[in-house]
């Protein structure tokens, strides 16, 4: 059974300054969320809460199976993931980037190869598999944060800006694997964009934030 997801009365304030402000929705149908609105509208702020990185002053981030809420624990937090604009890549190959999140779940090996190997030729990087991650341009790095987080199959997948500060080329390349990750229709995908013309190509939910609050278009 698919995880939902149910934010409700979400507060969160950094140095006395309101950034979300009785925030509510719920994340509840397969397919892609994107989140637009202007810088400083609380979009990645909203996304760190809801990937359960950081904690609301106020209010309830609840995940659901079925009608039963899930405990927040560890096995809950394998089955989402969040990346962020600026990946963390370790001095390794781009093959065991990918990997990490597997072999901490104890998988085995040829599952690991066979799994990793899938998620990289999905993004199009099968070719520099072997290559050092600290390597790749800025663009295939964004691509290889997104394959890592792929590789483990989660349920709800957050993409903080996913085009920031990447080329046109790399832009298109990571806008059709989002769009060929819709189509396999197998999570919820939900994304934080100030761009809304990228918004508009991606989105089954088009969302605004304004004042700290959730709206549909």
């Amino acid at each position: 059974m698919s995880l939902r997801l149910n934010i409700s009365d979400v507060w969160k304030s950094y140095d006395g300054k309101p950034v979300l402000n009785a925030c509510s929705f719920s994340f509840d149908r397969n397919g892609v969320y994107v989140l637009t609105g202007s810088n400083g509208s609380g979009k990645s702020t909203l996304l760190r809460i809801c990937a359960l990185i950081e904690s609301p002053d106020k209010g309830e981030v609840n995940y659901f199976s079925g009608n039963n809420i899930i405990s927040k624990d560890t096995g809950l937090r394998r089955r989402i993931t969040l990346v962020l604009p600026g990946i963390g890549l370790f001095n390794a190959t781009v093959f065991n980037n990918t990997a990490y999140g597997l072999k901490i779940r104890g998988n085995k090996s040829n599952e690991i190869e066979r799994n990793v190997n899938e998620a990289l030729k999905f993004v199009g990087l099968l070719h520099k598999k072997n290559h050092n991650a600290l390597t790749l341009s800025s663009g295939e790095t964004q691509r290889l944060g997104i394959a890592r987080a792929m590789v483990i199959g989660p349920e709800m997948l957050f993409l903080d800006e996913p085009t920031a500060s990447i080329d046109n080329e790399n832009t298109q390349i990571v806008e059709d694997i989002i769009l060929n990750m819709k189509k396999e229709d197998k999570s919820k995908i939900i994304i934080a964009t100030h761009d809304m013309m990228q918004a508009e190509r991606l989105a089954d939910f088009l969302l605004v934030m304004k004042e700290g609050k959730i709206s549909k278009v």
